[in-house]
């Protein structure tokens, strides 16, 4: 039988026997049909991080085993299984009430726990701020903003508030506007009508796509700079990068972006980079879920956005600043 205890507190130790119908096989093949919980991939870490021990040695994942043999596993936990543990951190709150909590995000912070960032999240940062969203899903978020995307978010306190918020979104109601600025000098108003999905290549881009989503992008030109220009866009619709892909697919992908503009790292006017995408969450308007009351809420973009506006600035002087 297999016996589970705790050694050390952070640590889980699996003992197993190895059954004799498994003789002859190698030790990360047996250990991931005995314990179907785990994956082999998961159990081949553990046994390369010497965490696993067959009658009291280390081993190889290759090793054969005759049947018999007492396992110790001693296991970590997953970053993943830890992912959704509250965190104390400072949190811009515009707005709250029992229902609904408006964020404005900094840029360089992530939303949601994942690869590679599996601490210090939004949803960490939520979970401590507000600990009764532990109980529903994906802590409140209904929307996100990508990481280095500054600017305002909604998040749900119940259940009731977020299906409220997500019908919302569907119905295309919640008021969702951006400032960016972008490469080139864009002529005029328009509107971006083109379908967005994942780039068939290269999986964790996206890109317009005959057979994406419906995505649409409105946008109005504010302030014209020598080689730039400064954007507020309306999103219709809510995919992915929808912003940088549609500004990027009319030739003009934003300042800063690393992902959609290959341009990216060149120097600007005043001699600095922007290391990030310029784009900031602007003004966030939704129906109350409770009242049925229309709010709206704005802020100005951050520091680093003032500052790439006020270099443009001093090398172009004919139109007056929109700021």
């Amino acid at each position: 039988m297999t016996d589970y205890t705790l050694n050390p507190p952070d640590n889980r130790v699996i003992r197993i026997e190895i059954p004799l119908i498994n003789a002859g096989e190698r030790l990360d093949a047996a250990l991931a049909s005995l314990l179907p919980d785990y994956s082999r991939s998961r159990i081949q870490t553990w046994i390369r991080d010497q965490g696993v021990r067959v009658n009291g040695k280390l081993a190889n994942a290759k090793d054969r085993l005759r049947g018999g043999e007492q396992i110790a596993l001693e296991i970590e936990p997953h970053p993943s299984e830890m992912a959704a543990e509250p965190e104390a951190m400072p949190l811009d709150v515009v707005y709250e009430d029992d229902s609904i909590l408006i964020i404005n995000k900094p840029a360089g912070l992530v939303v949601h726990p994942g690869s590679g960032n599996w601490h210090g999240t939004l949803m960490n940062g939520l979970l401590h701020h507000t600990p009764q969203l532990t109980h529903i899903p994906r802590a409140g978020i209904v929307h996100r903003l990508d990481k280095d995307t500054s600017g305002l978010m909604v998040v749900t306190k119940t259940l009731t508030a977020q299906t409220h918020l997500v019908r919302q979104l569907q119905a295309r109601t919640v008021k969702r506007e951006y400032l960016a600025v972008t490469e080139g000098l864009v002529a005029q108003n328009g509107r971006i009508g083109a379908p967005i999905g994942r780039h068939p290549v290269q999986r964790t881009l996206m890109t317009v796509h005959p057979q994406g989503r419906e995505a649409v992008t409105h946008y109005v030109v504010l302030e014209h700079f020598e080689r730039h220009t400064l954007l507020r866009c309306v999103l219709e619709t809510g995919r992915t990068h929808q912003i940088r892909v549609h500004m990027q697919h009319i030739g003009h992908p934003l300042v800063g972006d690393p992902t959609y503009n290959r341009h990216a790292k060149q120097a600007l006017p005043g001699g600095r980079t922007f290391s990030r995408q310029a784009l900031h969450a602007i003004q966030l308007g939704l129906l109350h879920p409770e009242s049925g009351e229309l709010m709206q809420w704005q802020r100005d973009p951050p520091a680093d956005f003032l500052l790439l506006l006020e270099d443009l600035r001093n090398s172009n002087h004919k139109d007056s600043p929109f700021y």
